[in-house]
C-alpha cells in the first residue's frame, strides 16, 4: 500500500508539521511506502506570489519588499549590504517585515472574500458546521486554494499513485481548506481512499455527541496518535510497529534556520486541571522513554542542521529535563513546562540553561491562589515567584499564559492577577492572555447554566452564565482598559512577535543568534 500524507493550509509556517513527520518516520520504519507534503508551506508561497492586488501605499510597499522581507526572516546572518535586515536583533524591524508579509496575504484574501493572515483563514463557511464543510467540498473550485492544489498537488498524486491519502487536520483555521482539499481529491481521484486525523479531528471524535457527518467523503477517521492505527489499516496486520524518529521532508520555513519539532509525550502528566481540553477529552498520558527521546534527537540533528528544538509536549517531564541536562543536544531548545519545585531551584535552572534551554512556556493561568486551587492547577503562587526568579537568574526567557473568566474568578481575583503580573514584570519576557472557553462535556460544566457559544454541530465549547457575574464582556473590558494598559505590563505585551507569537519568541534570545 502507498500512502500520501498531507498537511493542509492554514497554520503558522515556521517549522515542519510534526504530525505527518512522526507518521512518516514510523510508517517507513515499518516498511510502508509513504510520501509527505506540507501543503501549508507550498500554499503560502503560492499565495504570496499572487501579490496583494491593492493600490494603497502600505500594500505597494509590502509587495515591493516581499522577497527581502522573506529572506530576512530566513537568514540570521545577513551579508553586509543587508545588515539593516537583521530582524531578530531588532523587534521593530521584525514587526515591520512580518506585518508587510501579512499585508500581501491579506490583500489576496480580500480578492476572494476571505480573511487571510500568516496564522489564520476564514471565509463564509463555518469550520464548526459540518454542513458548511460538506458545502466547501462540493464547491471546492471556487476557493482560493483550489488552483494551487490543482497545479501543484494533482501532478504529485498522479505520479505517486497512492491508494490512500492521509490529511492531518489540527487547527480550526485548517478545517475549511482541508475540505477544499478533500473535495478536490474526491472529484479528480475518486478511487483514492481518504483518511482524516489530527488534533482537531481527535477533539471532534472524543466529543460527547460525535456522529461522523463526513462518511460519504472520508473513508476513515482516526482519533489520537495515528501511528499504530494507520499501520494496521494499511498492512492488515495487528502487530505492534517498531518506534522510529520522525522524518521531515522539508526544512525551509519562515524562520532563520530549521526549527525541529519533537513530541516526547502525548497527553499531560498532570492531567487534573478542570479547564483543560486534555481532561475533558480524557486523553491518556503516553511518554516516550527518555533514552529514546535523546536518541531520536541526535538522529534528527545528524540529518538536519538545526537552529532550535521545539518540544511539543503539554509539559516537558522532569525526567526529560534531567536527561537533557545529562546529555545536552548541542542546540538551543524550548517548550512548555509545569511550575515545579525543580524549577524553583536556581542551580537546576542554570544546568537547564547549559543544556540549551532558552525559553519555557508556563501555564500560570491566574495570580489568585483560590482560583488556582479551584482549577486544581496544583501550584502555589509563592513557588511561581521563586520559579520566575530562578529562570531569570539562569537567563531562561519565560512565556507566561494567563486565563481570565474561569468560573472561580471574579473581578477582585483578576485584579490580583494583574498585581502579581506587575510585581514580576521584570521576570516575565512574554505574555499570552486568553478568555476562558468552557469545554463541552468537561468537569467544570457541572453545576453551571450553559448555553450555545458557537453555533454548529462541531463546536467544542459552550457559553455559560458566570456564577460570579464575571461575564466575557466584563473580562474583555478589564483586559483592554486596565490589564493591557498597565505601565508595567504593556511593554511585555509589545514584545510578543505578531502572528508567530511563541513560535518565534525564543529566536530573540541571544543564544539563538
Amino acid at each position: 500500500m502507498k500512502l500520501l500524507l498531507l498537511y493542509p493550509p492554514l497554520a503558522k509556517n515556521c517549522e515542519p508539521p510534526p504530525g505527518i513527520g512522526r507518521l512518516a518516520g514510523f510508517l517507513r520504519a515499518n516498511r510502508v511506502q509513504c510520501t509527505s507534503l506540507d501543503c501549508n508551506r507550498t500554499a503560502l508561497h503560492y499565495l504570496l506570489g499572487l501579490g496583494s492586488g491593492q493600490s494603497d501605499t502600505w500594500s505597494r510597499r509590502a509587495d515591493k519588499h516581499l522577497a527581502d522581507n522573506i529572506a530576512a526572516l530566513q537568514q540570521p546572518k545577513q551579508p553586509e549590504y543587508l545588515k539593516h535586515l537583521d530582524l531578530y536583533g531588532n523587534l521593530d524591524r521584525y514587526k515591520r517585515a512580518v506585518n508587510d508579509i501579512n499585508r500581501v496575504l491579506s490583500g489576496v484574501g480580500r480578492r476572494y472574500g476571505a480573511s487571510l493572515s500568516l496564522s489564520n483563514y476564514q471565509d463564509q463557511f463555518s469550520p464548526l458546521q459540518s454542513d458548511d464543510l460538506l458545502a466547501t467540498a462540493e464547491s471546492c473550485q471556487n476557493n482560493l486554494f483550489y488552483p494551487h492544489f490543482r497545479d501543484s498537488l494533482f501532478p504529485l498524486i498522479g505520479e505517486e499513485q497512492p491508494e490512500y491519502i492521509g490529511i492531518s487536520l489540527t487547527y480550526l483555521s485548517q478545517a475549511v481548506p482541508s475540505f477544499v482539499l478533500i473535495g478536490a481529491i474526491r472529484a479528480e481521484f475518486p478511487g483514492i481512499k481518504i483518511i482524516l486525523g489530527g488534533g482537531l479531528v481527535t477533539s471532534w471524535m472524543r466529543g460527547h455527541s460525535w456522529s461522523n457527518p463526513f462518511s460519504e467523503l472520508v473513508d476513515h477517521c482516526i482519533a489520537g496518535p495515528g501511528e499504530q492505527p494507520l499501520l494496521e489499516l494499511l498492512t492488515g496486520s495487528g502487530e505492534q510497529g517498531r518506534a522510529a524518529a520522525p522524518q521531515y521532508d522539508c526544512t525551509e520555513y519562515l524562520a532563520p534556520g530549521f526549527i525541529l519539532p519533537y513530541a516526547a509525550s502525548s497527553g499531560c502528566y498532570w492531567n487534573k486541571c478542570l479547564f483543560c481540553p486534555e481532561t475533558a477529552e480524557e486523553n491518556p498520558y503516553r511518554p516516550v522513554p527518555t533514552e529514546q527521546v535523546l536518541s531520536d534527537i541526535q538522529t534528527l540533528l545528524q540529518r538536519h542542521p538545526t537552529r532550535l528544538i521545539h518540544f511539543l509536549d503539554n509539559a516537558i517531564s522532569p525526567a526529560l529535563m534531567r536527561g537533557l541536562i545529562a546529555n545536552p543536544p548541542g542546540v538551543p531548545w524550548y517548550g512548555f513546562a509545569r511550575v515545579s519545585q525543580q524549577l524553583a531551584d536556581v542551580n537546576f535552572c542554570r544546568e537547564l540553561r547549559k543544556s540549551g534551554c532558552v525559553m519555557l512556556k508556563l501555564g500560570l493561568e491566574s495570580g489568585d491562589q483560590e482560583v488556582l486551587d479551584r482549577m486544581e492547577k496544583g501550584i502555589a503562587l509563592n513557588m511561581v515567584a521563586k520559579v520566575l526568579q530562578a529562570l531569570q537568574a539562569a537567563d531562561i526567557h519565560t512565556y507566561i499564559y494567563l486565563l481570565f473568566g474561569t468560573p472561580a474568578e471574579d473581578r477582585e481575583a483578576a485584579i490580583r492577577t494583574l498585581e502579581f503580573t506587575a510585581r514580576h514584570h521584570g521576570e516575565i519576557t512574554f505574555l499570552n492572555l486568553a478568555i476562558f472557553n468552557l469545554p463541552l462535556g468537561g468537569p467544570e460544566s457541572a453545576g453551571l447554566v450553559t448555553k450555545e457559544f458557537y453555533q454548529g454541530d462541531l463546536s467544542l465549547y459552550a457559553d455559560f452564565v458566570h456564577p460570579r457575574g464575571w461575564s466575557r464582556q466584563k473580562v474583555r473590558q478589564f483586559l483592554d482598559r486596565e490589564f493591557k494598559t498597565h505601565p508595567a505590563i504593556a511593554p511585555i505585551l509589545r514584545r510578543d512577535p505578531p502572528f508567530f507569537t511563541s513560535n518565534h519568541a525564543p529566536l530573540f534570545h541571544p543564544a539563538c543568534k
